[in-house]
């Protein structure tokens, strides 16, 4: 399983947009529901701090979250929304407990 974690800033005025978009990649996914992923997206104390947790079980498919096309519309101009690119990180689950079930 691929374990990635995302980290940015957004601009401040660009806070609520890019929560938009967020919130179409959350509408796309509870509608497409494609197999393999568990994905959250959360929004720090600061307001334009935004941190994205994926896990995809697929290793020999795509990352079923690039397929979606408001993954797509979404990443598809982040740069020009952030204060601090995205930093993006692999993970190694050292345990859990009752982690997303």
């Amino acid at each position: 399983m691929r374990s990635v974690m995302v980290r940015y800033k957004v601009k401040a005025d660009r806070a609520a947009e890019n929560e938009g978009y967020i919130t179409k990649v959350f509408e796309q996914l509870k509608s497409e529901q494609p197999d393999h992923l568990r994905y959250a997206s959360f929004k720090l104390e600061d307001g334009v701090s935004f941190v994205h947790i994926a896990f995809n079980d697929t290793e020999n498919n795509p990352n079923p979250l690039t397929t979606l096309s408001a993954f797509k519309d979404f990443t598809a101009r982040i740069g020009e929304r952030c204060e601090e690119p995205p930093m993006t990180a692999t993970l190694k689950e050292i345990g859990s407990y009752n982690f997303f079930g």
